[in-house]
Order: structure tokens, then sequence, then C-alpha cells
């Protein structure tokens, strides 16, 4: 593979391809979460080590991702608090003015999440998921690529693919406006990310803002599935 591509292009492309075909498992085929969640983990996390051992070269790259750092954990956990907070105070705000009902039907019928399963699937989606999309995202597609290409490419770069993903799994969800309004704000979000990481130079911060809208957002899902 070294002698065909290099780790710039390798980079690149594996990023791009392995998110659109995770728009199409998510959006046109819906498996089971359990299926959903093993190809997310081939995608988001073997590719970018075929990265690794392929150039080994790069391994200090995939090393310093995960040193801990003191600095900066208080303003992480400052923003996720804060994060947390504002995803709850929209949902209170707008459910009397938009219909949510529409998040947990698409979640039941497209990928059998329901009330008796959802507890796990939020453990799941808090603590391992949001760690396998910092890595391929903030990780990978960014503080990697920014050795590769220069940080404003992969600021950018990193932010409109972390939008994209969620194409797939947020389709149907809401009317075209307030869809339109989210992807802008995952962009936007994805960029404070990698602001977060790029100061420290390890995926923690943007990890742990992640847990806590993930935390906003299963907190809904219990309200919506009747477990609050």
């Amino acid at each position: 593979m070294k002698k065909i591509i290099s780790a710039k292009v390798y980079a690149i492309l594996s990023v791009i391809l392995s998110t659109l075909l995770m728009c199409v498992v998510d959006g046109v085929i819906s498996p089971p979460y359990v299926y959903k969640s093993a190809i997310k983990i081939v995608l988001f996390l073997f590719v970018p080590l075929v990265y690794f051992a392929v150039w080994k070269e790069k391994s200090t790259y995939l090393k310093q991702l995960f040193v801990p750092k003191k600095k900066g954990f208080l303003l992480a956990l400052s923003l996720g608090l804060a994060v947390f907070a504002v995803i709850l105070g929209a949902y209170f705000a707008l459910r009397s003015f938009i219909d949510f009902s529409g998040i947990k039907d698409s979640l039941t019928s497209g990928i059998g999440v329901n009330a008796d399963n959802f507890l796990f699937v939020a453990i799941y989606i808090s603590f391992v998921n949001s760690l396998l999309e910092e890595f391929f995202f903030r990780g990978f597609a960014f503080l990697v690529l920014k050795q590769e290409v220069g940080r404003t490419f992969a600021y950018v770069f990193s932010a409109a693919t972390f939008a994209l993903y969620h194409v797939g799994i947020t389709s149907g969800w809401f009317n075209p406006w307030i869809y339109l309004l989210s992807m802008l704000g995952l962009f936007v979000g994805g960029g404070i990310f990698n602001f977060l990481n790029d100061k420290l130079g390890n995926i923690y911060p943007s990890w742990l803002v992640h847990m806590f809208a993930n935390f906003a957002i299963n907190t809904i899902g219990f309200i919506l599935f009747g477990i609050l």
C-alpha cells in the first residue's frame, strides 16, 4: 500500500470513504444496533490502525493521542457541563414547538432501539461510541492529518466529515430547516472539539465534552421512551 499511495492520501481517502459508508449504513441499510456498531468499529478503529501499521514511522502520532494531561481538564469539564445544560434546555424550550416523537420512532423501527435496551445503548453511546468517534474524527482526521496536510485543512476537513457522518444518523428526525441548523451546529461543534484537542495534543478534552453531550441526548431519549 505504501508504494501505491502516500500516507496523506490514505488518511484523507479513508476518512471520506469510511464516513460515507457509515452514512449509508445509518441512513439506508439501518441494520440492528449491534451490527451497526460492529461496522463502525471496523471503519473508525481498524481502518485508521492500518495507517499506523503500514507507515510505522507515524506510530508516535498514535501514542500522543492518548497521553493524558491535567492542563485543560477543568475547561473541558466546564464546557461539557455547559453543553449538557444547553442541550437539555433547548429540548425543554422547544418540545412544545417541535415533534420529537419521530426520533423515538426512527430509533425503534430503524435499528431496534427501544425502552428495554435503551439503558445499554445509552451507556455504550456515552462512553465507548464517543471515544471511537473522537479517535476517528479528532484523533485521526485532525491531530494526525494535521501533521500531513497542515492545521487549516485538518480543521475544516475533520469538522465537515463529522457533520457529514451525522447526516445518515439524523435523517428524517427534523424538518429541513432544523436539520440544516443541526448540521451547521455539528460542524461548529467539530471545530470547537478540534480547538480543544489542538491545544493539548490528545483526544481527552473533546471526549469529555462529547460524553456530556451524549449524557444530555440520552437523558432526552429516556424521556421520549417514558423511562424518566
